[in-house]
């Protein structure tokens, strides 16, 4: 699975939004591969960011 299908996974099953150390942690994967998909996932405007470094789906 690509990393960002797993970020993405990872926000939609959240309820609140998540800092990219969570993410990683709750994915199991490098924080900077999170950080390159957050990254990648804000430019094509899948995620939002509601306060500072935190991400959440958008909807």
């Amino acid at each position: 699975m690509e990393k960002e299908a797993i970020v993405l996974d990872v926000l939609a099953k959240s309820d609140a939004p998540l800092k990219s150390a969570e993410i990683a942690e709750i994915a199991m994967i490098d924080k900077k591969d999170v950080d390159a998909a957050i990254k990648k996932l804000k430019k094509e405007e899948k995620i939002v960011s509601p306060k500072v470094c935190y991400y959440t789906i958008k909807k």
